[in-house]
């Protein structure tokens, strides 16, 4: 057992590290509790286990670190199937891993929770994404080789997690038969750190500063705490300038992983070496995505099933590659946000893994070959559907045009869509000021801060004079949009660089206004995420912006809207508009924005229109 080190808290206030050194504490502590065995009394399912856990495994890696792992099986001895995870979170998180293994013990899985490297009892350092492709490998061949195991090995998990799943995948590791990655990214960079390419702030500042440095995770409530100092309130330490010596500013300590990611601001070498989505022809096995469609890795659950069923290294993975995305956030509910989507909106993902676990390691044939690779939750509608495919067969791409006969600022701007491509050329304008940003309200947001995600009443943001705001006609009939959104814009800027904001967003009847998708784009990444190009300011240029996909009916009465501004913050940094490197501004400039549409510039949404719904 690793001895117990006393953390040191640089940067709070005293009775903060008290608060946080006693909760860290009270974690270590019940993270070595032993749990006895149980015998579960559950007359819905035949077979039931009783189990014992055997804690702190050593399980060595190719250049000789040890990392632990806790061991939930059947106490009947045998060979058993095996389901696995990887965590920086603590091999007993209750209510995550604890549980759930003890579940899948119960019904005849061996299950497997290890602390990844450097984190908790594992040895050696801890460098976010960088180690978790050979360590997931290493991980898996050691298994295949116990006298416990039948030869048949899934991984499961989600966030971290569900991307050590496709680190490990991409080694291509031969005794691994499935993996079912839960609101994973598939490109760290791409949707991870950044959302094209604005740094995504609150969260890489409160995951990968405040809660993950140091071997044990930092408990994440004093930032909200009634007692906190001014100076320690996200609100504060977000806006500080320059990002490069935020963690040295507010955590006391120099964070290298968080600078490593603020220097390496484009799509280069050191990005794609960790990236699942340049290595999809390596996956030999099939991949069950799941997530929300307000989850901040919503676009890594889509890509990982489109990537699957194009580049995935064999017939069989292509064929059992599956998506389920639901109008969650970070996990199941039946509402988020503003809104309730019924008590069947939620879908119990541990019956969903063990059905797909039961099919591809214990042979069952539960039917799941027969069905649908596809099925997604309609929001609106609000009913789940199976679908062939994603995109959907059938999709029919329509362009939603930019128009104004007056300024289109604000709610109470003249800014109109209309599916009619305007002959009229026109302008709108606005002041983009980053000490001013828009704020975060709702949208694909989890963790870290407190940050609102999901369907939030918009008109909260866009009463301000800085949001562009175009409103289609109310709706005769249904339209209903499933797939990928794009945004094209036609526009300028006074200097050599700022963000692009873009919010498709479903207005009712009564006036409320909840986004269903959005997408940014930092202007200097005008040419491809690997490419900084700066801007001449003035120039017009056309600007394609990936929105997050989206399931969504606008009901008829209801009416569709775009949203274009500056910035979203915390979600994203702010833009200092000043063209300098990622992290070196200590000041910043206001810029001045022009939306050209209409005539030669027709700035434009792609709505994906699903006929016949």
């Amino acid at each position: 057992m690793q001895p117990l080190t006393i953390l040191r808290f640089p940067g709070i206030a005293n009775h903060l590290r008290k608060q946080a050194l006693l909760a860290v504490l009270s974690f270590f502590l019940m993270g070595f509790s032993q749990t006895p065995p149980i015998t579960p009394q559950d007359p819905d399912h035949p077979v039931l286990n009783e189990i014992r856990l055997v804690r702190q495994v050593p399980i060595p890696m190719r250049d000789g670190t040890i990392l632990y792992a806790d061991i939930y099986r059947p106490a009947k001895p045998g060979k058993y199937p095996v389901i696995v995870t990887r965590t920086p979170y603590g091999v007993q998180r209750i209510g995550v891993h604890h549980e759930r293994m003890m579940k899948f013990a119960q019904r005849g899985y061996i299950g497997i929770v290890q602390d990844v490297r450097g984190r908790y009892e594992s040895e050696g350092k801890w460098d976010p994404f960088r180690d978790e492709a050979e360590d997931g490998y290493d991980t898996i061949e050691w298994i295949a080789e116990q006298d416990f195991a039948n030869g048949k090995i899934a991984m499961q998990g989600g966030s971290y997690l569900g991307h050590n799943q496709w680190a490990a995948a991409s080694q291509s590791p031969p005794s691994l038969d499935a993996i079912f990655p839960s609101v994973a990214s598939t490109n760290l960079y791409a949707n991870w750190i950044t959302m094209g390419g604005a740094f995504r702030l609150s969260f890489n500042y409160g995951w990968g500063v405040v809660r993950m440095p140091n071997r044990i995770m930092l408990p994440q409530t004093w930032h909200t705490s009634d007692f906190t100092p001014e100076e320690l309130k996200y609100e504060n330490i977000l806006m500080h300038l320059p990002l490069k010596s935020g963690d040295l500013q507010s955590a006391g300590y120099t964070v290298q992983h968080y600078q490593d990611w603020l220097a390496h601001e484009s799509y280069d070498n050191y990005w794609k070496a960790v990236s699942d989505e340049e290595r999809f022809d390596k996956v030999m096995v099939p991949a069950y995505n799941t997530g929300g469609w307000f989850d901040i890795f919503l676009m890594g659950t889509l890509n990982g099933y489109t990537g699957m069923k194009k580049y995935g290294g064999t017939e069989a993975a292509r064929a059992g590659t599956r998506l389920l995305v639901g109008p969650w956030g970070h996990g199941p509910r039946t509402g988020f946000g503003d809104l309730e989507f019924g008590d069947h909106a939620y879908i119990d993902l541990f019956e969903e893994e063990l059905r797909y676990y039961d099919f591809h390691l214990k042979g069952i044939e539960n039917g799941l070959d027969q069905e649908l690779p596809v099925k997604i939750f309609y929001m609106g509608e609000n009913s789940w559907r199976e679908e062939e495919d994603w995109p959907i067969p059938g999709t029919q791409y329509r362009e939603l045009y930019l128009t104004a006969d007056e300024p289109a600022n604000s709610l109470r701007g003249g800014g109109k869509l209309t599916f009619d491509k305007p002959a009229t050329a026109g302008t709108d304008h606005y002041t983009y000021d980053p000490n001013l940003p828009v704020m975060t309200y709702g949208g694909n947001n989890c963790c870290g801060t407190p940050t609102i995600a999901g369907p939030k009443d918009q008109r909260i943001i866009e009463r301000r004079n800085d949001v562009l705001v175009y409103t289609s006609e109310y709706l005769n009939e249904p339209v209903t949009v499933a797939g990928p959104i794009t945004m094209k814009i036609h526009a300028a800027t006074d200097g050599p660089d700022t963000d692009w904001m873009i919010k498709l967003v479903d207005v009712y009847p009564d006036g409320s206004a909840y986004p269903v998708s959005e997408g940014i784009l930092r202007a200097r990444f005008k040419d491809g995420l690997d490419t900084i190009t700066l801007l001449t300011p003035n120039d017009v240029y056309e600007f394609e912006i990936e929105m997050t996909g989206t399931a969504n009916v606008f009901k008829s009465g209801h009416r569709i809207r775009v949203d274009i501004t500056s910035s979203n913050f915390p979600q994203f940094d702010r833009n200092p508009n000043t063209g300098k490197p990622l992290g070196e501004d200590a000041d910043v400039r206001v810029a001045q924005q022009t939306i050209h549409h209409g005539g030669d510039r027709p700035s434009h949404i792609v709505l994906p229109i699903v006929p016949g719904f």
